[in-house]
């Protein structure tokens, strides 16, 4: 009877040790471990891919955001800044997912068929807003300048850069906003026009908010 308890009480103690060894090499050694080396290697990934601007965090690189004017009393609907680059569409022109304003409540795409009437006709009326906004005296947008990716927006709704052209697009409306040259603002979105990863994966882009937070530097120092 006194061993049958001995070796319990030996068991049930061997097992308490066990419990507390890996619970402190798991629990707390390891994550320890993997977020030191994560800081070390991987800072900015490690951060959310953080961007800063006059000494604060201002979002991420990897997530898009809205640039609009603020809503008026009985607004439902945003109205556009057009001082700033625009990213993909999010705001029910254009758009073809659950997600609007980048609110990061949702993240997806409401999976509607290309021949869908109620996405098509978003489409055209996208096409005819982005013609009507960027065309400014002395240049015109046709409709054939005006790339897929400033009619739609992406399947996750979250996506942070536009293509080159539709960036291309903006500069005259932007530099007329802002009381700059097309040249100076054509020559911002050059420099943050990014190539193919590895050169041969994905396209080139360019992501909104570092080139907004650019042209703001700009606005300031003319």
């Amino acid at each position: 009877m006194n061993n049958s308890l001995t070796n319990t009480a030996r068991l049930l103690g061997a097992a308490l040790r066990a419990l507390l060894v890996l619970t402190l090499v798991t629990g707390v050694i390891y994550p320890l471990v993997v977020t030191g080396i994560a800081q070390a290697l991987f800072n900015d990934k490690a951060n959310g891919s953080e961007i800063e601007a006059d000494g604060k965090v201002v979002g991420s690189s990897l997530i898009g955001q809205a640039y609009d004017l603020p809503l008026k009393k009985g607004q439902e609907t945003p109205e556009s800044d057009l001082k700033w680059f625009q990213g993909r569409p999010q705001n029910g022109l254009g758009t073809n997912n659950v997600n609007t304003q980048y609110k990061l409540i949702l993240s997806g795409a409401t999976n509607r068929s290309a021949d869908n009437e109620e996405l098509i006709q978003w489409v055209k009326d996208a096409k005819a807003a982005v013609i009507k906004d960027n065309s400014v005296p002395g240049y015109t947008v046709k409709p054939s300048d005006v790339p897929a990716d400033a009619l739609t927006s992406s399947g996750s709704g979250l996506d942070p850069d536009i293509s080159p052209e539709y960036a291309d697009l903006q500069v005259h409306r932007v530099a007329e906003r802002n009381g700059l040259s097309v040249a100076q603002v054509q020559k911002l979105v050059d420099e943050h026009t990014e190539g193919r990863t590895l050169g041969f994966m994905g396209e080139p882009r360019v992501n909104v908010l570092e080139l907004n937070i650019a042209l703001k530097e700009l606005v300031a120092r003319s």
